[in-house]
């Protein structure tokens, strides 16, 4: 099953899942999920403050909230007719 499935899935069963199996995979990812901060992370932070700089001086190409839709249904559209 493909990442994107199983997020799917597991979307899903979060959504309709009873609180006693909530609580069950939060103490399971809880502390993942609690200890991560992205800005501390400072190979993060690097990678972000080089892709700010490739926009800003052109070398990086931004796109349009329009142009990333439709980019992600032509794929989608793609993936599917395989």
């Amino acid at each position: 099953m493909k990442s994107f499935e199983l997020k799917q899935k597991l979307h899903h069963y979060i959504d309709t899942a009873q609180e006693k199996k909530l609580k069950a995979i939060y103490v399971m990812v809880e502390e993942e999920i609690e200890t991560y901060n992205h800005w501390e992370d400072a190979a993060f932070v690097k990678e972000m403050n080089r892709r700010v700089k490739d926009f800003e001086t052109g070398k990086t190409k931004g796109y349009t909230w329009d142009e990333v839709k439709k980019r992600a249904a032509k794929l989608i559209n793609t993936k599917a007719h395989k």
